[in-house]
C-alpha cells in the first residue's frame, strides 16, 4: 500500500481514529523488543554510527572528490581509517613477532636475578619501605611469573580475538552509517516528535564535538609515539617499534604508556645502566603522561575546537576531556567515544530546552 492510498483511508475512516496513546506505547513495545533482538551488537552499532558523525567531513571531502558516489566514497572513507588505525598496528605486530625469534629466556633470569641481589639504599625518609620492598623483590619466582604471563597472553589473546570481532562490526555500521547517512537524518527528522531545526541543533552539536575527540585523540596518539620514539631511540631502541606501542598502549584505560616504559626501564636497570632507567622513567612519567597527557591534551583539543572546525563544538574543552576520562573508566577502552557522545548529547539537549523555555515565556510576555 502506497502513502497515497494510506492518507485517503486514514481520512476515510476518521470517525475511528487510532489511539495515539496506544499507538505510543504499541511502538515502544516494538522498540524493546528490537533492542532486546540486537542487545548483543548496540555497542558496536553505537561506535559506529559516532565514528561515522566523527568523521563525517572526511566523507563529505570523499563525496565531493568521487563526484557524489555515497558507496564509493563511504567505501574509501572506511578503508582510510582502517588503513590509518591498523598499517601501524600490524607493523608493531610483524616486529615482535621477529624479535621473539630471538628471545632468550636467560635475559630475562639475569634480570631477575641482577634485581633480587641488588643493594637497595633508599634515603632516611623512606627507609621504612625498605624491608617491604626487598621482602617483594625475593618473593619473584620465574616459573610462577612466566605461568602468570602465559596465562595473561592467553587472555589478552581471547581479548584480542573479541576486540578485532568488535572492529570488523565498527567498520562495518560505520560503512553503512555513512552509506545512508541522508536517509537516516531524513528519517529520523520525520519520524521524531522534536522540531527539525532543533534536531539539526543537537546534530550539529554532536557532530562537531565527536569530530574534536576523534582528531584529538589521534593528535594525543601520535604526539606520545613521537615523544616516547625520541627517547627510545636516544638509547639505541628502536624508536619507531616503541613509539607506535606507546601510542596504542595510551589509549589503555588506567595503565597506559605504562605498558611500555616500565619493562623497558626495568631492562635499562637490569643491564646495570641505572642512569638511563631512571632518565626512562622520569621522562616518560612527567613529559609524557603528565605534561602531555593532562596539560597538552586540552590544549590540542581547544587547538582542535577553535581553528580546524567549520563550526567550534559549544562545549567548554575541559568538559570534553573529563567526559574521555569519564567514559574509559565507565565504558573502557571505547568509553573515549561514548563519554563524550553521552555529556554532548545531554548539552545540546538542555540548550535547545532552554530556547524553547525561552520562546514561550516571549511569546507568553507579548500575549
Amino acid at each position: 500500500m502506497n502513502d497515497l492510498n494510506f492518507k485517503n483511508n486514514l481520512n476515510s475512516q476518521s470517525r475511528h481514529p487510532t489511539n495515539r496513546l496506544f499507538f505510543g506505547f504499541f511502538i515502544l513495545f516494538l522498540l524493546c523488543w528490537v533492542l532486546f533482538l540486537f542487545q548483543s551488537y548496540l555497542l558496536t552499532i553505537s561506535i559506529g554510527v559516532l565514528l561515522a558523525v566523527a568523521t563525517s567531513n572526511i566523507q563529505n571531502a570523499f563525496l565531493r572528490f568521487t563526484n557524489g558516489k555515497a558507496a564509493l566514497s563511504a567505501a574509501i572513507t572506511t578503508l582510510f581509517l582502517c588503513t590509518v588505525f591498523f598499517l601501524p598496528l600490524i607493523y608493531a605486530v610483524i616486529e615482535i613477532v621477529k624479535n621473539a625469534a630471538n628471545f632468550d629466556i636467560k635475559s630475562i633470569s639475569h634480570t631477575i636475578d641482577y634485581i633480587k641481589n641488588f643493594d637497595l639504599k633508599l634515603p632516611q625518609a623512606l627507609s621504612f619501605l625498605e624491608p617491604k620492598i626487598k621482602e617483594l623483590i625475593a618473593g619473584i619466582d620465574l616459573p610462577t611469573l612466566i605461568r602468570k604471563v602465559l596465562s595473561y597472553a592467553k587472555g589478552s589473546l581471547e581479548k584480542s580475538a573479541n576486540f578485532l570481532i568488535d572492529i570488523s562490526f565498527i567498520m562495518l555500521f560505520l560503512f553503512f552509517s555513512h552509506f545512508y547517512a541522508n536517509f537516516f537524518k531524513s528519517y529520523i527528522k520525520k519520524v521524531s516528535p522534536i522540531a527539525k531545526y532543533e534536531l539539526e541543533a543537537i546534530f550539529s552539536e554532536v557532530a562537531n564535538t565527536m569530530s574534536v575527540v576523534f582528531y584529538s585523540t589521534i593528535a594525543n596518539m601520535i604526539l606520545q609515539g613521537f615523544l616516547f620514539a625520541i627517547i627510545a631511540s636516544f638509547y639505541g631502541f628502536d624508536g619507531l617499534l616503541f613509539g607506535v606501542l606507546f601510542a596504542f598502549s595510551s589509549l589503555i584505560p588506567v595503565v597506559g604508556g605504562a605498558l611500555v616504559y616500565i619493562p623497558l626501564s626495568v631492562f635499562e636497570f637490569s643491564l646495570g645502566d641505572t642512569k638511563a632507567a631512571i632518565i626512562i622513567l622520569v621522562y616518560s612519567i612527567v613529559v609524557i603522561s603528565t605534561l602531555a597527557d593532562n596539560f597538552v591534551k586540552p590544549l590540542v583539543i581547544k587547538f582542535i575546537n577553535e581553528k580546524l572546525l567549520k563550526t567550534p563544538a559549544k562545549m567548554n574543552e575541559l568538559l570534553i576531556f573529563f567526559s574521555m576520562l569519564a567514559g574509559l573508566s565507565s565504558f573502557g577502552f571505547w568509553g573515549i567515544v561514548l563519554g563524550p557522545a553521552i555529556v554532548t548529547l545531554l548539552s545540546a539537549t538542555l540548550r535547545v530546552y532552554a530556547m524553547l523555555k525561552s520562546s514561550d515565556l516571549d511569546s507568553k510576555a507579548k500575549e
